[in-house]
């Protein structure tokens, strides 16, 4: 989206972080909160982290609690909330009931709700976090969740949103596309990081991704010790596209805000204009 006289060119954004557990209502109580919260401190646009609604690592008890994106409730409820507070309200993720082959999956879902209240845009995670670190923990979201196979940008008042999800972030490339071809000047990486992966590599990884697209980077996180013992990460963040932070949450449950001027997208751009200067080569 290029910026036109008539186009708004600032807005405060926040990112609620959460601690999520293995209750659902009770998740959606505590986003809701900190998301009247934010709206009252003037963000218009509120993001959630990944899985606000449960964390829950066990496939047969995720399956449990879950269903189709069309009845979940919890959904409806959260429509509602953008409406009443007339925000852009963006679900990081939520786990819904989809169909892989023969077997049902869940497919782990961004929703970008428009104040409104319709649903402006959805996006499934791509990378599945399937790996095993060095301190025994291991995970295997392949196993549960179907990956998803498109890249979503979609357009705001002020700008173009690129939606990802966690281990997205260490696909740089995903960026690339949205920036070049979908135009994302605000890219958002709503996470559930790893205490360990997350103190080695939240920062950098993230300040490299609004550096090399010249764009904001808006990652609300999951932070602290988890019912299901999960250790999250934590320190959400708000990052100008010249890589400084402009807001940063510590490990509890909280909301981070700060005021956006999307002329500073130009301004990155004019000054190191990598985005243009791709090259072909060959091995």
């Amino acid at each position: 989206m290029s910026q036109t006289d008539k186009t708004p060119t600032s807005f405060r954004a926040a990112c609620v972080q959460l601690r999520s557990g293995r209750e659902r209502d009770a998740n959606l109580d505590e986003a809701e909160r900190l998301i009247r919260d934010a709206a009252r401190d003037g963000a218009v646009y509120i993001q959630t982290p990944e899985q606000t609604a449960t964390m829950e690592m066990n496939r047969k008890a995720l399956m449990a609690v879950i269903g189709d994106e069309a009845d979940d409730l919890g959904v409806k409820r959260m429509q509602a909330l953008a409406e009443e507070l007339k925000v852009w309200l963006h679900i990081g993720s939520m786990s819904f009931a989809v169909q892989s082959g023969d077997e049902t999956k869940a497919a782990n879902r961004s929703l970008l709700i428009a104040p409104n209240g319709e649903i402006a845009a959805r996006y499934d995670k791509i990378h599945m976090f399937d790996v095993d670190l060095e301190n025994g923990e291991s995970y295997r979201e392949s196993a549960s969740f179907e990956a998803g196979g498109r890249a979503v940008a979609a357009a705001l008042p002020w700008g173009t949103l690129g939606l990802t999800i966690c281990y997205d972030l260490r696909f740089p490339y995903l960026y690339r596309a949205l920036a070049q071809q979908k135009g994302a000047d605000i890219l958002a990486i709503p996470s559930a990081f790893t205490k360990r992966t997350g103190e080695a590599h939240w920062h950098v990884l993230l300040r490299a991704r609004a550096i090399e697209h010249g764009a904001f980077v808006l990652a609300a996180a999951q932070g602290g010790t988890h019912e299901n013992g999960r250790k999250t990460y934590g320190h959400s963040l708000i990052i100008d596209p010249w890589g400084r932070i402009l807001a940063e949450a510590g490990d509890e449950p909280c909301f981070i805000a700060a005021d956006i001027d999307m002329g500073l997208v130009a301004e990155s751009r004019r000054s190191v204009p990598s985005l243009k200067h791709d090259k072909a080569f060959e091995f």
